[in-house]
């Protein structure tokens, strides 16, 4: 009995050990990784092929705004911006600064307020930034410019944007043609309207759920630190000038076809999809501390918005066409870093 239960330890240990992943047994020649295991912590179902299908999923924006001709408003008994603003169609926060107002934002009697004129958007429950952007095809930038509009950009359920530009004159189509999307945008654009403006943050783990386009991603409450390669292969584009003027913001990884993309660090998933130009699949992971990674050119994710992910984990797959590669962007506070930096020496 003794020696059959020995023989039975035996070939389970031979099974395991032919399942151990190849970077794991030629460290010398691999970027160093924390111990996470080979498949998605989800269903393998849930793998989402990008050139299927579009994955990004928000909530869609109606361009329903109201124009505002200006003028001036007398103040009355009662008043507040946001009733100001529900008056005359007037966004309170562009009121406020229009007219030099500062919190708490007191009012008078006969005072009187100037009213801008424009275009004003009337942001609704899971409205993002990028979304609103997209429905008028103006640059989320521009929206943020036009309304001076402050980091974290949380957008507030029932405030009034100015959209700047003139939205009449261009039909549904050329409005989707002109609207353009960068990791930028999605960054500070990218999550659903609040009731509050506050900025939502969570301690580690993060939800293991992926979540509703409705409800916002939450920054981990801290860095959990230390960061690997997101892939298996040579540097081929470095961090920063390129030459004739351009700058690259990360760096591309030659990888071969289908190769498995890992999350650097752990964190919370940000964004999945596939609307960002030159970037194909793109997945954003926050890192709590103001860390930030992206993963571009990805073929597929195995992963969702809101779901948490563990360093080294596989967060899908890259690698397609004659030559494959991975683009990886690492940013800190919003700006972007060398990445070489801050990953292991191989």
């Amino acid at each position: 009995m003794t020696r059959t239960r020995a023989i039975a330890a035996l070939t389970l240990m031979a099974v395991v050990s032919g399942c151990i992943p190849r970077s794991a047994v030629t460290p010398a020649s691999t970027p160093e990784t924390a111990a996470a295991p080979d498949t998605p912590r989800i269903d393998p179902q849930m793998e989402m092929v990008f050139d299927e299908a579009p994955v990004w999923e928000m909530r869609p924006v109606v361009a329903n705004a109201v124009s505002v001709e200006g003028g001036t408003y007398t103040v009355v008994a009662g008043d507040t911006l946001r009733s100001i603003g529900a008056k005359t169609g007037a966004g309170s926060e562009t009121l406020a600064r229009v007219n030099g107002l500062s919190p708490p934002f007191l009012l008078h009697p006969g005072q009187q307020l100037t009213i801008p004129a424009g275009r004003y958007h009337r942001v609704g429950e899971g409205e993002t930034g990028i979304a609103i952007a997209r429905a008028y095809g103006v640059g989320w930038k521009a929206i943020i410019s036009a309304n001076a509009l402050d980091a974290p950009y949380t957008l507030r359920i029932g405030q009034r944007l100015l959209v700047p530009g003139d939205v009449d004159a261009k039909t549904i189509e050329t409005r989707a043609s002109a609207f353009k999307l960068d990791i930028d945008d999605i960054l500070t654009g990218g999550e659903p309207a609040a009731v509050a403006q506050a900025p939502v943050t969570m301690p580690l783990p993060a939800p293991t759920r992926p979540l509703p386009a409705t409800v916002a991603v939450g920054e981990p409450a801290r860095f959990g630190g230390g960061f690997s390669w997101p892939a298996d292969g040579r540097v081929i584009t470095r961090f920063g000038p390129l030459g004739e003027g351009q700058v690259s913001q990360g760096i591309d990884i030659a990888v071969a076809k289908a190769a498995p993309v890992r999350a650097a660090a752990t964190g919370v998933v940000a964004f999945v999809g596939n609307d960002v130009a030159n970037y194909g699949g793109l997945i954003l992971i926050r890192h709590g501390g103001g860390w930030i990674t992206a993963y571009g050119r990805a073929t597929s994710a195995n992963v969702k918005r809101g779901q948490s992910v563990e360093r080294g984990q596989m967060i899908g797959k890259a690698g397609s066409g004659t030559a494959p590669l991975l683009f990886f962007q690492m940013r800190k506070g919003g700006t972007p870093v060398d990445p070489v930096k801050q990953l292991p020496a191989r």
